[in-house]
């Protein structure tokens, strides 16, 4: 197993399958769509020869804030620590070392993220977000 940050065509076909049929969090996003994203990633994938077992991405300006996204073990590959090894390489990469705020957003995986030093927010009070419930209605051209 190793670590990659660039994923072949098959790799990203299952990202995008996975993403696009299975997660709860981007149902419904388009290729064109997902690849402008991950163009504009810092990507992390784990892979077995050429097989895709766990993929993650970072939104970064790689001096004072991330935002960890799109966090997922493929199924047949679950259980085996594998989101665990993702995180620990998203979280000791040294070009996201030093940073004052790193975020992410999690329906069921709290203790995973906590084991990072993730925790509610600081400071709720203060963040705010603008979120466009049905965007990935109208596919990017």
């Amino acid at each position: 197993m190793q670590l990659v940050h660039q994923l072949t065509p098959l790799q990203f076909k299952d990202v995008f399958s996975f993403l696009s049929e299975r997660s709860y969090w981007s149902k419904g996003i388009d290729e064109i769509r997902l690849r402008k994203a991950l163009d504009h990633s810092m990507c992390f994938a784990l892979v077995d020869g050429k097989q895709l077992l766990a993929f993650c991405r970072v939104v970064t300006d790689q001096a004072t804030f991330a935002n960890l996204l799109d966090v997922f073990v493929l199924e047949p590959y679950r259980g085996q620590g594998l989101g665990k090894k993702l995180i620990d390489a998203v979280m000791t990469h040294p070009e996201l070392q030093g940073l004052r705020r790193f975020t992410l957003a999690t329906k069921d995986a709290h203790s995973l993220y906590q084991q990072f030093g993730f925790n509610g927010l600081a400071n709720p009070e203060i963040a705010m977000e603008k979120y466009v419930t049905d965007i990935y209605c109208n596919p990017l051209n």
